[in-house]
């Protein structure tokens, strides 16, 4: 049964982590991250996190207004594109969230795998424009010691704690659409 964010158990695989391993490297020294139930998390993290959606539309709402990307690394395996970014406000350019995510490419319409391509665009932004039928299903929570490369991304600061979700995305037909790993940034 997948987990849904009233059902999510503390998830001790590090499996649905493998967007961030690609980030920082196979083999190589990355944040410790551990994971939690969705009631260990701080309030304000709950609120944006725990929820069956899609991030951007999500941060959108929160923020009042829209978001913007900065990929930071990426790589693309046949139909398949692995790429680590931070989302912005529009509004003043803080940094809302870093996402590693994992897309198959070959389950979206040709404009929308171009839009993903440039990389200009975030992905949930992709999927409400051009109305991809897919589904949320979050399958773990986490919270994690910021090193210096994400606090850098996240304008953070080194060893802070910080609370993220393992998020599956499945396309309308059933399929594995993308695997995402989101941190977000604490907001004053």
């Amino acid at each position: 049964m997948p987990a849904t964010p009233d059902t999510a158990a503390v998830r001790q695989d590090e499996d649905i982590l493998a967007p961030l391993i690609f980030f920082y490297g196979i083999g190589s020294t990355r944040p410790r991250a551990t994971f939690v139930g969705p009631d260990m998390l701080a309030e304000q993290e709950r609120s944006l996190l725990v929820h069956g959606k899609d991030m951007t539309p999500r941060l959108r709402e929160f923020h009042g207004c829209e978001i913007d990307l900065d990929v930071a690394a990426r790589a693309r395996i046949g139909n398949y594109l692995v790429r680590a970014s931070v989302l912005h406000r529009r509004s003043d350019g803080k940094p809302v969230e870093f996402g590693a995510i994992g897309i198959h490419l070959d389950l979206l319409p040709e404009e929308a795998q171009n839009n993903v391509l440039e990389g200009r665009v975030p992905f949930g932004a992709i999927l409400e424009k051009h109305k991809v039928p897919h589904s949320s299903h979050p399958r773990g929570y986490f919270r994690i010691s910021v090193d210096q490369r994400l606090a850098e991304l996240l304008g953070a600061t080194s060893g802070q704690m910080l609370f993220g979700r393992c998020n599956e995305l499945r396309h309308g037909s059933g399929r594995v659409l993308a695997d995402v790993v989101e941190v977000l940034p604490r907001q004053p």
